[in-house]
């Protein structure tokens, strides 16, 4: 069993910064990625980076390349996302995801979210113009 549980949400305007945490407990010993995903209204679950534990690799998505940035802190078993030159368009839930003894694949296909199991119950993002 894996907990997951995300903070640091909130509201802010454009431009402005947010860093979102991931806090995990329970059994990881098999987590080897990790992911943060967006669902807006009437929209798919869009994932928007990843991290693969094992290999200290990250991905992005092209919508956030060069404003977010994800890392784990070992210590406090936590994956944070640094979110910064906010837009109107990043407003969503925003989940945070693992996968265990996930196998090796392109930096897309670590965005799908159909190969992660374990969820967080989502935080809201809103960033006003």
């Amino acid at each position: 069993q894996v907990q997951l549980v995300e903070s640091g949400g909130g509201s802010v305007q454009a431009g402005g910064s947010l860093r979102l945490s991931c806090a995990t407990s329970g059994n990881t010993r098999d987590i080897n990625l990790m992911g943060w995903f967006r669902q807006a209204p009437g929209k798919d679950r869009e994932g928007i980076a990843t991290f693969y534990a094992t290999t200290g690799k990250s991905y992005y998505a092209d919508s956030v390349k060069g404003r977010f940035t994800v890392s784990l802190d070992n210590s406090q078993k936590t994956l944070f996302l640094q979110m910064n030159s906010l837009e109107p368009a990043d407003s969503s839930m925003y989940y945070c995801a693992a996968a265990e003894r996930a196998t090796t694949m392109t930096a897309r296909k670590t965005l799908s979210a159909n190969l992660f199991r374990n969820w967080g119950q989502g935080i809201r993002v809103t960033v006003s113009s």
